[in-house]
């Protein structure tokens, strides 16, 4: 069955990136990089923005280690604002609704991941078609110099653990089922009638 990843790495306080600091923190090391190399979802196509596909193809053009990988791998950008033909190997352009052509491409039997891509993600997340939510925690706080905060306009979300792990130490994945809550839990909205459908996020929905 095919199914929808939300791929982040973050600060312990939520934050994707941080001014003045290297490219993941400075802290990435060599079980992270060879999971990296070694993923179960390297064949998945990859979804982003245009921020992130800027960011993204930018290091991998100065050969920013972890990024070889990202070559090699179906990659479908949404954005109104580039223009093809995109320069990563692999790519390609969709200037359509993105919760439309992700739910296509689901329905297709088309398995995907998401890097980045803040607004992306929480859209796919709310239209209830994300089946696993990743996080890699890195071990830093970024209260003075963080950037993109990830969870900013998120609904609330149950997150059920599916599977973690340690990397080099120090870097924690996360992995879960997630679930779109209409309010927080045991309020009756957020009680599904009897014999209705749940509406959103579990995995499998």
């Amino acid at each position: 069955m095919a199914e929808l990843l939300v791929d982040f790495i973050t600060s312990l306080d939520g934050y994707g990136a941080a001014e003045g600091w290297p490219g993941l923190w400075g802290m990435g090391g060599p079980e992270y990089f060879a999971w990296l190399g070694d993923q179960p979802e390297a064949d998945y196509t990859v979804l982003m923005g245009a921020n992130t596909y800027r960011a993204m193809s930018g290091l991998a053009a100065e050969g920013e280690e972890g990024t070889e990988s990202l070559a090699s791998m179906p990659t479908v950008v949404f954005s109104r604002s580039l223009t093809a033909p995109l320069s990563w190997p692999n790519s390609s352009l969709v200037a359509e609704d993105a919760v439309e052509a992700v739910r296509g491409m689901k329905d297709s039997g088309t398995s995907m991941r998401t890097i980045g891509s803040l607004a992306l993600c929480r859209s796919l997340l709310k239209a209830g078609l994300v089946d696993r939510f990743r996080v890699v925690v890195f071990p830093v706080i970024n209260g003075s110099t963080g950037q993109e905060r990830i969870y900013d306009g998120y609904p609330d979300v149950r997150l059920d653990l599916l599977t973690s792990r340690t990397f080099d130490g120090r870097l924690q994945l996360l992995e879960y089922a997630p679930t779109v809550l209409t309010g927080p839990p045991g309020e009756p909205a957020d009680t599904d009638p009897p014999g209705e459908p749940a509406e959103a996020g579990s995995a499998g929905a």
